[in-house]
């Protein structure tokens, strides 16, 4: 019986290899280092009790508010149930299953293709160049078909920046043809690298925003796409008519106020800090190859011999993400900035590994 169930599904879900989260890997451990979360927890109340009222479909509080901090105009912003299901959104509202295509340049997140897939929409990779910057040229010779080209900067799992004269050209080479989908996660750690401001220069350009990193509110699910009003509106289309649970839309609008804002801010200097005390502390570890600049909340580095440092940490119960599938990244673990505390465990446990000392690129 079981089997003739499986049957009745679709076949590309059938098929599917859904995204392996930080929780779906499991493992049991002290030091959650592996899903980019902000390692201490932020106090909210709930202040609404109006639960047995359905909620608005864009809470205006939430709205104008995140609005007012991405500099922004309110109708250029919609909220959705974490920036995944902008992913989905506009996967469902601008490409036609079995005909069009997105784009995408690994090493980067796996929700595009996993989204793509559910929806029976064909994707595209352009590999990332060796720097993991977009590769242009291949890009233009894959544009047929193609309605949306994501790209993540801060990119994850990298953490690099994409050049934004490279971002400009594929702005231009893409008008008319396809939106091009900024996924800017991480990018309160690195405010002035965003795009927000280019909007009206490219109506085509997409931005997805959340509040899961920077405000430590993963467990919210609460993300925002920023864009031109007509997208906007065309998103409203095909949204759920109720994304956020009031007590959702109740603690982001807290976490919106110039108050909350600004604990924001005072939490990613420290992060900043920690990062870069945790960069200089793996360049002193022998079973560390490279370590590469970040401007996000996690680093990823190259080790002498990964799959035995990922096991031994998590034996530990320091658990970090192995990035060793990912295009480009053999040898590589990613880390999250975890507590001061936890990246000195990190390096204390790294340091006791055996190995002699080796030269290594500092990446």
């Amino acid at each position: 019986m079981s089997q003739n169930i499986e049957n009745l599904a679709r076949a590309n879900v059938r098929a599917l290899t859904p995204y392996q989260s930080a929780r779906r890997l499991g493992g049991n451990g002290d030091v959650w280092l592996n899903a980019n979360e902000y390692p201490v927890p932020v106090t909210f109340n709930l202040t609404q009790q109006t639960l047995n009222r359905y909620p608005e479909c864009q809470p205006k509080m939430v709205i104008e508010r995140y609005a007012a901090y991405a500099d922004v105009p309110a109708e250029r912003v919609l909220v959705s149930r974490g920036a995944d299901e902008g992913i989905e959104l506009l996967m469902r509202a601008f490409c036609e299953p079995g005909q069009d295509a997105i784009l995408f340049c690994p090493p980067t997140y796996g929700m595009y293709s996993v989204s793509a897939e559910t929806f029976g929409v064909a994707f595209r990779t352009v590999p990332a160049t060796a720097d993991w910057q977009l590769d242009l040229p291949a890009i233009a010779q894959n544009l047929a078909d193609v309605k949306l080209v994501y790209l993540c900067s801060p990119n994850n799992p990298t953490g690099n920046l994409i050049n934004p004269n490279d971002i400009r050209q594929l702005l231009e080479m893409t008008r008319g043809k396809a939106l091009v989908v900024a996924d800017e996660a991480y990018i309160d750690f690195c405010p002035s690298a965003t795009l927000a401001g280019w909007i009206d220069d490219y109506p085509h350009l997409v931005i997805l925003r959340t509040l899961s990193k920077a405000f430590a509110l993963a467990g919210l699910r609460c993300g925002f796409t920023l864009a031109h009003p007509q997208v906007i509106q065309l998103l409203l289309k095909v949204i759920a008519p109720y994304p956020l649970s009031t007590p959702v839309a109740d603690i982001a609008a807290q976490a919106l106020s110039p108050e909350g804002i600004a604990l924001m801010r005072q939490h990613v200097e420290t992060l900043n800090a920690t990062r870069r005390k945790l960069t200089d502390g793996l360049r002193q570890c022998h079973c560390v190859e490279a370590v590469f600049e970040s401007e996000a909340n996690y680093l990823i580095a190259r080790f002498t011999d990964a799959p035995h440092v990922f096991k031994t940490l998590w034996d530990q119960g320091i658990i970090l993400r192995d990035q060793n599938k990912q295009p480009g990244l053999a040898g590589c673990l990613r880390i999250s900035i975890g507590t001061p505390n936890e990246c000195e465990q990190v390096i204390a446990a790294l340091k006791s590994l055996s190995g002699a000392p080796e030269s290594r690129k500092q990446a």
